[in-house]
């Protein structure tokens, strides 16, 4: 592939945060952007060189973003795999249309790594309400019901310990097909992001320690509070998980670390990732850069972590008095402020983040 250097202009299909973050770091890099969302105010829009406001699936929108971007990318999973397959027709596009499509469905992604023999929490496939009558499902319970498609922070989801409760999930969920997931005896949750080149070099960033309330992500403490070892390995599973999808691009591995040290994947997600923001400030080379360079055919950037970080989600819960007082946190002078430029603060929506750095773990977590 023949590297395209700044001044090209790249597309990004979505107009959320990780949009935003990916324009801008392209931009600092001396590229042009062009988004394509349906949202006339969507945060990535607000700061691209253009906006394409069209459906995903808006053939005239998929030509325009063709005929004006040398490289095309993706900020989410849900963009349609045919709209990818479509742009690479012409287009250099990262990441691909399969990846994409095997990650957009539970199903499909547990089938890939399972098949690939990557270990993931017991799980059983829900297809039909007879499914629920089955008499091995017990096996299954307490866990976790979770819908096949568009879910994401707790959506889609539902906590079941016994079959009444699995029952009324799957009817709430109102999808025709769910995974129930075992719950295991976990000692925390991980994530690996990893980047991965067109000839196959990969580089991946230390793992984050993430902790979640109802869902979300609440925190990223990085590097994880976990043995070397674990961390190493972790690490080495992310690169034979783009290895089996012959990945181009950034994605992140999510892991459920158990009591005795095995590392279960739970998800895999064909993008930058929130526990990965961290690197915006932490690290010699951001994730987003990293997705630049992946997607530009350029050496991939040092992932070396100059300092110890937290990462704490800034949720619209804090909007409900109206905007908040940012002067603590930018008081502090290792703390770093991310706002998105979203207009409406809604429960649970990601609004922004901070970062903490400092020379350890322990003073990272005592100033956040």
């Amino acid at each position: 592939m023949k590297p395209i250097l700044p001044g090209a202009m790249l597309g990004v299909l979505g107009g959320g945060q990780l949009g935003r973050m990916f324009t801008q770091a392209a931009q600092q890099m001396g590229y042009c952007v062009t988004v394509l969302d349906p949202a006339e105010d969507c945060p990535a829009g607000n700061v691209a060189d253009d906006h394409i406001c069209a459906d995903f699936t808006d053939s005239s929108a998929l030509q325009r973003l063709m005929s004006q971007c040398e490289a095309i990318t993706t900020e989410f999973e849900n963009v349609p795999a045919e709209s990818l397959r479509r742009l690479a027709k012409n287009r250099v596009v990262s990441p691909d249309a399969q990846s994409v499509f095997i990650a957009q469905n539970r199903v499909t992604e547990k089938q890939f790594l399972t098949n690939n023999g990557f270990t993931v929490a017991s799980f059983a496939v829900i297809t039909r309400q007879l499914d629920l009558d089955d008499e091995d499902i017990d096996y299954f319970l307490p866990g976790i019901l979770k819908a096949s498609q568009f879910g994401y922070d707790g959506k889609g989801q539902k906590i079941v310990h016994h079959r009444d409760e699995l029952q009324a999930a799957y009817t709430q969920l109102n999808q025709p097909i769910c995974v129930l997931e075992k719950f295991m005896p976990l000692k925390c949750e991980i994530s690996v992001v990893v980047a991965r080149n067109a000839d196959g070099t990969v580089a991946t960033f230390p793992p984050a320690e993430n902790q979640h309330v109802d869902g979300i992500l609440d925190i990223s403490i990085v590097p994880a509070r976990i043995a070397p070892e674990l961390a190493q390995r972790a690490r080495e599973m992310a690169c034979q998980v783009v290895g089996a999808l012959q990945y181009q691009g950034v994605l992140c591995v999510e892991f459920f670390v158990l009591q005795d040290d095995e590392l279960l994947i739970n998800e895999i997600a064909p993008r930058p990732h929130n526990s990965g923001h961290y690197s915006i400030n932490a690290c010699i080379t951001s994730q987003f850069e990293q997705q630049v360079r992946t997607l530009c055919g350029m050496p991939l950037g040092d992932t070396t972590q100059h300092s110890a970080a937290v990462m704490v989600n800034l949720l619209g819960d804090l909007w409900h008095r109206g905007e908040p007082d940012w002067s603590r946190v930018l008081r502090h002078p290792t703390a770093k402020l991310h706002l998105y430029g979203k207009k409406e603060a809604r429960q649970g929506r990601k609004m922004g983040h901070y970062t903490v750095l400092a020379s350890d773990i322990a003073s990272a977590l005592h100033e956040t």
